[in-house]
Parts: C-alpha cells; sequence; structure tokens
C-alpha cells in the first residue's frame, strides 16, 4: 500500500501522480492518476487549498485498484454534477464516476475519507485483474 500525507496544494498534485506510478510500476494506468488527481483536487477546490490529506493507493481482494483521499471537512461532500456544455467547472467526479467501477465517501467525526476502485490492481499484489464492468454508486452516510 502507498500512503502519502501532504498539503492540498496544486503544486502537490503532479509530484503525487509521479508517487503513484513510481509506485504502480508497470500496472499504473491513466484511470488510477485521473481519480487521484480529481480527489486531491476536489479538496483543494470545496474544501480548502493547503488542509493536510492522506491518500492510500492498495489493491483489493477482488483485483481492483482502491484510492483514498482523506482530509479533515466532514461536511464538504462530493456531489456528481451533470455539467453543460456551457458550465466551466463541474466534470471532475463525473470522470471519475465513468472510470471508477465505485465510489463513495465514508464520513468521521473527524472527517471524510472519498474513495473509488478502479480495474486492475497494485503491482506485487498478484492476479489478473478483472474486466471493466459499471457499478452503482456507494450511498454517501
Amino acid at each position: 500500500m502507498l500512503t502519502v500525507r501532504l498539503l492540498a496544494v496544486p503544486k502537490e498534485v503532479p509530484v503525487l501522480r509521479q508517487a503513484v506510478r513510481a509506485h504502480l510500476g508497470a500496472a499504473a494506468s491513466c484511470e488510477v492518476e485521473l481519480c487521484v488527481s480529481e480527489l486531491v483536487g476536489n479538496v483543494i477546490r470545496h474544501v480548502a487549498e493547503g488542509v493536510p490529506v492522506t491518500v492510500r493507493v492498495r489493491g483489493t481482494a477482488d483485483g481492483r485498484t482502491r484510492i483514498e483521499v482523506s482530509d479533515p471537512d466532514p461536511r464538504a461532500l462530493p456531489v456528481l454534477l451533470r455539467a453543460t456544455a456551457e458550465d466551466e467547472s463541474g466534470r471532475g467526479l463525473a470522470l471519475l464516476d465513468a472510470v471508477a467501477l465505485r465510489w463513495g465517501v465514508r464520513q468521521e467525526e473527524a472527517g471524510k475519507t472519498v474513495w473509488c476502485e478502479v480495474a486492475g490492481e497494485p503491482a506485487g499484489t498478484g492476479g489478473p485483474a478483472p474486466p471493466p464492468r459499471r457499478a452503482q454508486v456507494a450511498p454517501v452516510r
């Protein structure tokens, strides 16, 4: 498992993507990088720039790659929007929803963790990646 603690600032996002690529090696995928970027970008835009976050990337028992981003604000929950052609923003979670097999939010007293799972698994965890399939978005609790 890769665990990275950082401050949510724009300049850290490409550094984080590099760390993920280095950790996953040949198993690195555009989908994992997109999810990491979007989840940290949402913290920057919707919680606050500079807040501490913890990013975790690991393989699951069923052959997926799970990405988790934890931040200190339990109230700023992600919302899946359907942006129009004229909207300047609002497409990030729609992209994540399109590439992730499933995603959701785990709220805690002192923060939350937004997570998603994509097909494939980190190198060294064994076993082939399952075929991609759409899944229901996990309910927000």
